[in-house]
């Protein structure tokens, strides 16, 4: 089957995607009498609730990258890469209590506003230009390229064309509508992507156990490749050969190590992240919302890394290919195209399923484009345009600023996607190459949060010194510095110590003028969040030393 789609598959797509687009269009309309200003557009009028938050946050979150590279990498290397996400889990807590009371109380738009407030002007826009490369070069393009691979190899349409579709209809609700668009709509892509991945992973562990069910076939997946369930991978396999897997996740290092500079610079100080956050109607809701989005990170392994690990299982058993028949032979993935395992066990779902599947990757996929499109444009528009071009611009002409960014950088993404053809794992691309910037983002945010002697030039030489820091580990061969996660966290610390040593020359010790003030006050938190929190940590805890 390259499209064995039928009646019922086509139609459960075709609702969902009316639905999307109906209720993006329906909660971007303007009200009667109130015209769409910045603060309705970039932050949906302050008035996201919790859940609408913690949901949005997983739908932001989980794209292509997941369904796909991720089902990739389980495939490849097993639930290692669900380190991702369970200590994801522990850093939305962590950014819940200790980051988001400052971003509030400052009252933000932008992430780079902040390191406007904090440090100058001239380090927000270098920050901006940073931003703005990054999403539209890696991730934004990466999205289309890794969904376009998708409905390529489920459906059998040419990959450009399904880049151009899936851009076109993120455009649809997002560009109009804005961060109200984006984060409403979240609530209905998150029933998609869990129940589609449900489906999926039901499906796959069904099909290994011939038919005896779900539990059964974890049971026959865990006995057929145990080397795959084990979180810390080891330096060498048993045979005494380099295991190339360590490589991208580097042991016990993966949870004392640079994987932390990768998690709080995403979900501490990403921007089409943490907008949701910012657009809470209170601290409390906004902290509610975070804890809402750790729980659901702890599931989300079950749907995006388990199907990839029972894709080999299937793979590497002849009795349950010779069962799949010649549908089993397409598109088939293997050691050097792992990212196909996903699109490869879409096409032996029931009809229905099928198209509850396919929507659940739609909606990963695009709920992650109206995401990143929103935040590309908000910083270019509040950031740069606001700040260089128009000081005075109204709110229509902001709002139309934000909408023409938005389709500008689509448009540049789209032309991009297609090069990025070829690569193997490309959630493990990602990440290293995010790393390059984001350990010297972390250092100027980690300092100017929560040191008051960190100076403006220390932290402009600190993030400009990151680049060719992070490049120069990366391409000079240094013995135990191979794992690229190494190479991250000793830019960040590196980094910070560059920060550290001119704050200190210039200040001769003194705090900064603008160094922000802590109080014990600032970072109190409710009841519910506090035993939340404690829930999530023994759980995250309990699964490590289980499959240690």
């Amino acid at each position: 089957m390259t499209n064995g789609f039928e009646f019922w598959d086509y139609f459960v797509f075709i609702a969902y995607a009316i639905l999307i687009l109906g209720v993006g269009l329906w909660v971007s309309r303007d009200k009667d009498g109130h015209e769409k200003n910045a603060e309705d557009y970039f932050l949906a009028s302050k008035s996201l609730p919790w859940w609408a938050i913690g949901t949005s946050l997983i739908a932001a979150n989980i794209s292509a990258e997941q369904f796909i590279g991720m089902s990739g990498s389980g495939f490849a290397l097993g639930l290692a890469i669900a380190s991702y996400e369970w200590m994801a889990a522990i850093t939305l807590i962590i950014v819940g209590k200790y980051f988001l009371p400052i971003f509030i109380e400052k009252g933000l738009y932008t992430i780079p506003e902040f390191v406007e407030k904090r440090f100058s002007t001239n380090l927000k826009t270098i920050l901006a230009v940073f931003w703005i490369a990054l999403y539209v070069f890696v991730n934004l393009a990466s999205v289309l390229y890794l969904g376009g691979l998708a409905i390529e190899t489920i459906m059998g349409v040419d990959m450009m064309t399904a880049i151009i579709c899936l851009a076109l209809f993120a455009a649809a609700y997002s560009i109009y509508g804005g961060l109200s668009a984006v984060a409403w709509t979240d609530v209905i892509q998150v029933v998609f992507l869990v129940l589609g991945g449900l489906a999926t992973t039901y499906l796959a562990l069904n099909t290994v156990s011939g038919g005896e069910g779900m539990i059964a076939g974890f049971s026959k997946v865990m006995d057929a490749a145990p080397e795959k369930f084990h979180m810390i991978l080891d330096e060498f396999n048993s045979d005494g050969s380099s295991n190339d897997n360590y490589l991208n996740l580097p042991g016990v290092w993966v949870l004392i190590g640079g994987l932390w500079v990768a998690n709080f610079y995403y979900w501490g100080f990403n921007q089409y992240i943490i907008q949701r956050t910012l657009a809470a109607k209170s601290l409390e809701e906004s902290q509610k919302g975070i804890l809402l989005a750790a729980a659901l990170k702890i599931i989300i392994p079950l749907i995006v890394v388990i199907p990839g690990i029972a894709a080999y299982v299937m793979v590497n058993d002849p009795e349950i290919m010779a069962g799949l028949g010649e549908a089993g032979q397409l598109s088939l993935p293997s050691s050097g195209q792992a990212d196909k395992a996903y699109p490869w066990l879409l096409q032996f779902l029931p009809t229905g399923l099928k198209g509850v599947a396919f929507a659940a990757l739609a909606a990963a996929i695009v709920s992650s484009l109206a995401s990143m499109l929103n935040s590309t444009s908000t910083i270019f528009t509040m950031d740069i345009y606001k700040q260089y071009i128009n000081k005075n611009a109204s709110s229509k002409t902001t709002v139309n600023v934000g909408r023409i960014s938005a389709a500008v950088a689509l448009i540049i993404a789209v032309i991009m996607a297609p090069l990025l053809g070829g690569i193997d794992q490309a959630f493990q691309f990602i990440q290293e190459w995010t790393g390059i910037v984001s350990p010297g983002i972390l250092a100027v945010f980690m300092l100017g949060l929560f040191w008051k002697k960190t100076t403006n030039n220390a932290a402009i030489w600190g993030a400009l010194l990151s680049i060719p820091i992070a490049l120069a580990l990366k391409f000079i061969p240094i013995p135990g510095l191979e794992p690229w996660m190494h190479q991250m966290g000793l830019t960040a610390v590196l980094s910070m110590l560059v920060i550290v040593v001119l704050s200190y020359l210039q200040n001769k010790g003194a705090d900064d003028e603008k160094g922000i003030t802590l109080s014990k006050e600032l970072f109190k938190t409710t009841p519910l969040f506090n035993i939340g929190s404690f829930i999530v940590c023994i759980i995250v805890a309990t699964l490590y030393c289980i499959f240690w």
